[in-house]
């Protein structure tokens, strides 16, 4: 059994962005509301953690994929096909130019083909390997440079924040 997470570089961002977001919220929240407001914004934290743990689980019968136990009571979609079951990779053109493939059954069911997980070669090696579709030409959803800006972005955002506050400390103490 192989098991594929999320790419490190789109989680790393995707949870910088969230805190850049909203850390600063409960610091500006009005005083009656900071504490609902940091409570809010731990729960998030975890719930955002848990929407980008999904994995992608490949073995001799076939692949699933689901969120790990922890968060999987609350997150219950997933979804597993068996290898013989697999008929083809159907494209679909986003709105924004990319391109996305569904994993189409024998019985014409469509699951999104993830596009986002880590050794997606290897991953798309072993689809085609053991279900005999044709994975020439498939590619990953969105090129790595366009996480790299966001993750600088998100990071200067938060030094920007966290600049902020020790100057906000710094005039209050003085």
């Amino acid at each position: 059994m192989e098991r594929f997470g999320l790419s490190p570089l789109i989680r790393f961002t995707l949870l910088s962005l969230y805190l850049a977001l909203v850390l600063p919220l409960p610091l500006l929240a009005p005083q009656s509301l900071r504490l609902w407001m940091g409570v809010g914004l731990v729960f998030g934290l975890v719930l955002v953690f848990g929407l980008l743990s999904e994995q992608v689980e490949t073995d001799d019968a076939g692949i699933t994929v689901r969120y790990p136990a922890w968060i999987r009571w609350l997150l219950r979609r997933g979804w597993s096909m068996r290898w013989q079951d697999i008929k083809a990779l159907v494209p679909v053109g986003t709105s924004q130019g990319g391109t996305v493939y569904y994993v189409k059954s024998a019985d014409l069911r469509h699951q999104l083909l993830p596009q986002r997980i880590e050794r997606f070669d290897r991953f798309l090696q072993l689809l085609q390997t053991n279900s005999g579709v044709a994975t020439t030409g498939i590619g990953r959803l969105t090129p790595p440079w366009t996480y790299q800006v966001l993750a600088c972005l998100s990071g200067l955002m938060l030094i920007g924040e966290v600049a902020t506050l020790f100057w906000r400390m710094s005039t209050i103490v003085t």
